[in-house]
């Protein structure tokens, strides 16, 4: 009798400690959370592990029960982020990002000549996917140039139907008369639209003046325009000093104003002298005098080291300075040996 309520009473502690015992706070995974979720759970309680939205399970249970030990099992679940598809990719353009998943997002952007359609950046959601939708680069285009007055568009080649994209070029040119100012090639830029656009403007040059000893023709008009010409002469003995035919420039004035320069009378009657790298006789090369801008080189000598050198002279409008050290030589004292034929120094 005894021993057996002894055996009651020992059942009953047993029952007693067993019954008493809990399970503490379930382990923190991260990205999951817990139902139901409390500081402690009694004895045969159960809980579920799910993962945050934007997150999916690897592995591992979901469902446990507060065991008679009050220790929970051990627990392997890993919630990993979703992965959004692949947008490293972007035709004409550029992407920015450090992955592709939940809840990160890219950027976007494009390359000169293009723009964005759509959205310059876009996140994973929760369900994996990209929102908003991922852009595209669209190629930048200029409708055509306008024309300047005065101008005409001489070469066009629209690429996109009527319009241009980046970089396409346009070239203008001017009406007969009237000058260019600015760059006659324009081009679509970046921002949808043309380089500055050229300016024509009609340009008179004053008559030009006759040139003393000369003459002087161009066009019988009233007035003289742009790209406009005159030609210069000049009268028996005189030179014409630039060139023969002058332009009306874009300035309003004349490319040149030639003259007319006086040929040169020599007094040296006789001597050997350097012509255009050859030797020629003075008296006979320039029998009817130098024009102006011609160029001699005399014959001197050396008397120390009995040897020959060349100084040079010009006719300039009528004058030539003959170098002081040329000496004239006399068919008289034909026992001297000219300078032209001393060997050079």
């Amino acid at each position: 009798m005894v021993s057996a309520v002894l055996i009651l009473f020992l059942n009953f502690l047993c029952h007693a400690s067993v019954a008493g015992r809990t399970c503490p706070q379930p382990e923190d995974i991260p990205f999951a959370e817990v139902v139901p979720f409390k500081t402690f759970y009694l004895t045969g309680e159960q809980i579920v592990y799910s993962c945050k939205p934007g997150y999916v399970s690897r592995g591992g249970m979901r469902r446990f029960t507060c065991p008679l030990s009050g220790v929970w099992p051990i627990n392997t679940l890993k919630c990993t982020p979703r992965v959004c598809p692949f947008a490293g990719l972007l035709e004409n353009g550029a992407v920015r990002y450090t992955t592709f998943e939940y809840p990160n997002t890219v950027n976007f952007s494009c390359n000169p000549g293009f723009y964005l359609n759509g959205t310059n950046s876009a996140k994973c959601t929760e369900e994996g996917k990209w929102s908003p939708e991922l852009p595209v680069c669209a190629p930048i285009s200029c409708s055509p140039p306008p024309i300047p007055k005065f101008a005409t568009l001489s070469i066009y080649k629209p690429t996109a139907g009527n319009n241009s994209l980046y970089r396409d070029t346009a070239v203008f040119e001017c009406l007969p008369h009237h000058a260019m100012f600015g760059n006659g090639t324009v081009t679509c830029t970046a921002y949808g639209n043309w380089t500055a656009l050229p300016e024509c403007r009609e340009i008179k040059c004053p008559f030009p003046s006759r040139p003393d000893n000369g003459f002087v023709n161009y066009p019988a008009k009233q007035a003289l325009l742009y790209k406009d010409k005159a030609t210069y002469g000049c009268h028996d003995t005189y030179t014409l000093d630039g060139p023969e035919e002058i332009e009306c420039t874009k300035l309003g004035n004349w490319s040149a104003q030639p003259s007319c320069k006086a040929s040169c009378k020599l007094s040296v009657k006789k001597a050997t002298v350097l012509y255009q790298g050859e030797r020629v006789k003075l008296q006979e090369q320039f029998k009817n005098g130098m024009l102006h801008g011609d160029k001699v080189s005399f014959f001197c000598k050396n008397k120390e080291k009995k040897c020959s050198y060349t100084e040079e002279a010009q006719c300039i409008d009528g004058t030539i300075e003959i170098p002081k050290c040329f000496k004239e030589h006399s068919s008289l004292a034909f026992w001297k040996t000219d300078a032209s034929d001393v060997k050079p120094c």
